[in-house]
C-alpha cells in the first residue's frame, strides 16, 4: 500500500496550455485600422438594421405575422424585434389580410402618420390581390397605399415574410441621396 503522504510530487513549468494570459506581450491588432465609408451608407446601414415594424393584421395571415415574433422564427435577428402598435414609432407598415373599402381610408391615415422613411410589405394574396375574395367589397393594398415589397401565398408561411424583410433591408442598403433626403434638398 502506497499511502498520499509517503509520495512526492514535484511540480514542474507549467505547460504552454496552462499559461498566464497576462504574461503574453500585449499587442493591439486593430490599433492602426481605418475605416472609411460615405454618410450615406452609414445612415442606410442603422436605418436597415433597426426596422421597427407596424402590425396592421386584418385576416389570417396576421396569424403567420404573430409567429415571426415568436422564439421559433425569432425576428429580432434581423433588427425588426420591437412590433410598434403606434404609426408614429414604426417605419415599416406590414399589411397582413384582406383589405376592404371600409379599411382603406383608415390604412391611408396610418400610413400618412408614419415618419419618413416608410416602408410597406402587402403580405398574402388577400391584400396583393384580392385573392379568392374578388368581389366589389375589397381592394388591392397597392390602390392605397405604395407596397415596396410583395409576399405572396395564402396565407404565406413566417419564413417568406422574413424573406421579405431581408429584401426590404437590401431595398433599404442601396438607396441614394439619404443626406439630401434628409435636410429637404433632394
Amino acid at each position: 500500500m502506497v499511502f498520499v503522504e509517503d509520495v512526492k510530487f514535484e511540480l514542474s513549468q507549467p505547460p504552454e496550455l496552462f499559461a498566464r494570459v497576462d504574461t503574453e506581450p500585449e499587442t493591439d491588432p486593430y490599433g492602426e485600422t481605418v475605416l472609411t465609408t460615405t454618410l450615406d451608407k452609414a445612415i442606410n446601414w442603422g436605418r436597415k438594421n433597426s426596422i421597427w415594424p407596424m402590425s396592421f393584421g386584418l385576416a389570417c395571415c396576421a396569424i403567420e405575422m404573430m409567429s415571426m415574433i415568436a422564439s421559433r422564427y425569432d425576428i429580432s435577428r434581423f433588427g425588426a424585434e420591437v412590433m410598434r402598435g403606434s404609426p408614429r414609432q414604426s417605419d415599416l407598415m406590414i399589411i397582413a389580410g384582406r383589405v376592404s373599402n371600409k379599411m382603406a381610408p383608415v390604412i391611408r391615415r396610418l400610413y400618412e402618420q408614419m415618419p419618413e422613411p416608410k416602408w410597406v410589405i402587402s403580405m398574402g394574396a388577400c391584400a396583393t390581390s384580392t385573392g379568392v375574395f374578388s368581389n366589389y367589397a375589397l381592394v388591392p393594398v397597392n390602390q392605397v397605399i405604395p407596397v415596396d415589397v410583395y409576399v405572396p401565398g395564402c396565407p404565406p408561411r413566417p419564413e417568406q415574410l422574413i424573406y421579405a424583410i431581408t429584401l426590404l433591408q437590401k431595398k433599404i442598403e442601396q438607396d441614394t441621396n439619404v443626406v439630401a433626403k434628409i435636410l429637404n434638398l433632394a
